[in-house]
């Protein structure tokens, strides 16, 4: 028997929607991934971009277990001598572009290179409730109720 490897004619892509309000970061960004590199298809092949497209709203309201919202820290570097800045996941999530956290937390499970790159462009996130991907249809992925401990309250 051999081995199946898709070729670009074959793969199918689909537009999936995930709301990310009261849902817990790393289990999400873990499902994204997944979903991204295509590894939840019975045709995925590791060398192609086979994975679906991910639309994430509401991520403003994703939620940090244990104590990660004052004690998780971010680090970016200016390109000058002493210049790293540090910023916690609580004052990105209050800031201006609260999607960076969930953006950053499925860039790092994505492989590097290439081809992680251009996977990662398949993944549009959101802070609040509206998107601009409604002419593509995008099925609703119900990440929330998939496992108990996928939500937080409070």
């Amino acid at each position: 028997m051999k081995t199946y490897s898709a070729k670009p004619a074959d793969i199918e892509k689909k537009w999936l929607l995930i709301d990310a309000e009261d849902v817990v970061l790393g289990r999400l960004a873990a499902t994204v991934s997944t979903l991204l590199r295509g590894k939840h298809k019975t045709t995925y092949t590791p060398h192609m971009d086979c994975g679906d497209n991910v639309v994430i709203i509401n991520a403003g309201k994703i939620k940090l277990t244990g104590k990660k919202r004052s004690d998780k820290i971010y680090y970016r570097h200016t390109g000058h001598p002493g210049g790293i800045k540090s910023r916690t996941a609580g004052q990105i999530l209050d800031g201006k572009f609260p999607e960076r956290v969930v953006i950053k937390a499925v860039q790092r499970m994505v492989p590097r290179g290439p081809l992680g790159r251009q996977q990662m462009r398949n993944l549009r996130v959101f802070a609040g409730a509206k998107h601009d991907h409604e002419a593509q249809k995008p099925e609703v992925f119900d990440f929330a109720s998939r496992n108990p401990k996928n939500k937080r309250r409070g």
